[in-house]
């Protein structure tokens, strides 16, 4: 384990827990995969989608250098505690899911269980089942016609003729 880089993970975040170890280990095992160490300034060519809004993936930006600002941190929301790595140099990909641990541990255990347990004891390590997103866009600003403020046009809807933003959209839905 690189101390300093735990350190600068745990200073952005701003306590260790088993959350951002999970994220730390996360990235070593993606540098690991990819066969060389990950810049925080590696742009747009390392791409982390997270399966979760947990502390892990503090650790991720801090360790890869994605962020959602530059488009190469995706959030798809399932709920998991995994981590899919895709670089687009080399088009290697990887999948980094934690394995179900022992909930018996206090915090300080299961943090030191996540940081030092071999690779295979905590996650499963695999190939994702979609591919590199493509790169971030640019799009157009449209005006809600409800309530004045600006979105991006892929998130404007259209409601009894009218641009509206996802806040003043009513949905429509039955149950399905």
């Amino acid at each position: 384990m690189n101390q300093e880089k735990w350190e600068a993970c745990v200073t952005f975040h701003g306590h260790e827990c088993p959350g951002l170890a999970i994220g730390y280990r996360a990235a070593e095992i993606a540098e690991e995969f990819f066969g060389r160490k990950l810049s925080p300034k590696s742009d747009e060519m390392i791409v982390c989608i997270t399966e979760n809004d947990a502390c892990g993936v503090d650790a991720v930006q801090v360790m890869t250098g994605c962020t959602i600002g530059k488009g190469n941190l995706i959030f798809r929301p399932t709920g998991k505690m995994a981590f899919s790595f895709f670089d687009r140099d080399t088009e290697k990909a990887v999948r980094v899911l934690l394995k179900p641990l022992n909930n018996d541990e206090d915090r300080e255990a299961k943090t030191k269980q996540i940081l030092e347990d071999p690779v295979d004891e905590v996650f499963i390590v695999e190939t994702p089942h979609y591919g590199v997103p493509e790169r971030a866009r640019i799009f157009h600003n449209v005006v809600c016609e409800l309530c004045g403020e600006t979105a991006m046009e892929q998130k404007i809807r259209i409601q009894d003729g009218k641009k509206v933003c996802l806040d003043c959209f009513k949905d429509y839905s039955r149950g399905w």
